[in-house]
């Protein structure tokens, strides 16, 4: 026997509650899209960082197609290094944002920087084509000495 509380949702109860019911735990640490960082272990030593992203997406603020890029990010940690479930929320909060190709790599790096302070960094978004046109965008900084 199943019990009323345990039955399962018929499809259309279960778009109805999808739909209605208020933003789920990973939708609302998304929203937060906070950079947390933590103390670099080995301050003094300089080695590099290198992260892929590869499900970044955002919406193109003119026609607001859906783009899909993968971010790679390399950095020379300098006090702090980023927590990747940090970034990984982050790099999701761009998903529903309408936002050029040029100014979601630009702002990525902007943040990254102001979490961080990174010796050096790089970030490359490499989109997929969409009509036929494949767009890389990379952004550098170094830390002044």
């Amino acid at each position: 026997m199943i019990h009323p509380e345990t039955q399962p949702f018929s499809t259309a109860e279960f778009e109805t509650q999808a739909q209605t019911s208020e933003p789920k735990y990973g939708e609302r640490h998304i929203a937060q899209g906070e950079l947390i960082t933590f103390p670099n272990p080995r301050i003094g030593r300089r080695y590099d960082i290198h992260i892929t992203l590869p499900e970044f997406t955002c919406k193109c603020p003119f026609s607001g197609y859906p783009d899909f890029a993968t971010i790679y990010l390399s950095y020379v940690p300098n006090q702090r290094v980023v927590e990747l479930k940090a970034i990984k929320l982050y790099i999701n909060s761009y998903r529903d944002r309408y936002i050029s190709h040029e100014e979601s790599v630009n702002q990525i790096l902007d943040d990254f920087v102001a979490a961080c302070d990174p010796l050096e960094v790089k970030i490359k978004g490499d989109f997929l084509p969409r009509g036929n046109v494949h767009t890389v965008i990379e952004v550098t900084h170094q830390k002044d000495a």
